[in-house]
């Protein structure tokens, strides 16, 4: 039973994480209060190499910003997102929404995978102060020396002024 005296259900929160930001770390505490079992799986394409952070990295990262939630395990994946729910055997897709222009494609997306798979999405809204996050934003205000602890958990933090420290600004 989870927190709603509901049956536990497994959701796959699927993502490139690159790199993981409180907006997530909102949507997936949410999930896990909610659904009991909570995948988070590190979308990556082998033929593509592309990316800020390695995906052992990511994964690594994203496992030390979640410890404190449970029920929550931190995998990779590869190939469509509802193709790794059913290689996971999870009951729901979950996704995190922060705008009516992130439904429009999460929602043509969601529509999509259950016709191919019958895997149905769920839709969480993200806190309103964290709506503004995302990854592209944090990795581009972080190149450029500025503050980014209140976009990501502290590990992410660490591990950005790292990748950035010996660039100019």
């Amino acid at each position: 039973m989870n927190a709603s005296g509901a049956k536990a259900q497994r959701v796959m929160y699927p993502g490139s994480f690159d790199p993981l930001h409180l907006g997530h770390v909102d949507v997936i505490a949410q999930a896990s209060e909610m659904f009991g079992e909570v995948i988070v799986a590190v979308m990556y394409n082998h033929s593509k190499t592309s990316g800020l952070f390695a995906v052992d990295q990511r994964i690594q990262l994203a496992q030390d910003a979640l410890a404190h939630l449970d029920g929550v395990t931190v995998i990779a994946q590869t190939g469509l997102a509802v193709q790794a729910a059913q290689r996971t055997g999870v009951d729901f897709i979950v996704k995190g929404l922060r705008n009516s222009e992130d439904f429009e494609i999460e929602q043509q997306m969601a529509h999509n995978n259950y016709a191919v798979t019958g895997v149905r999405t769920v839709y969480l809204p993200c806190a309103p102060g964290l709506g503004f996050i995302s990854s592209r934003f944090v990795r581009e205000i972080a190149k450029y020396g500025e503050e980014i602890g209140h976009l990501v958990p502290a590990n992410v933090a660490d591990a950005l002024r790292t990748v950035f420290a010996d660039d100019e600004k």
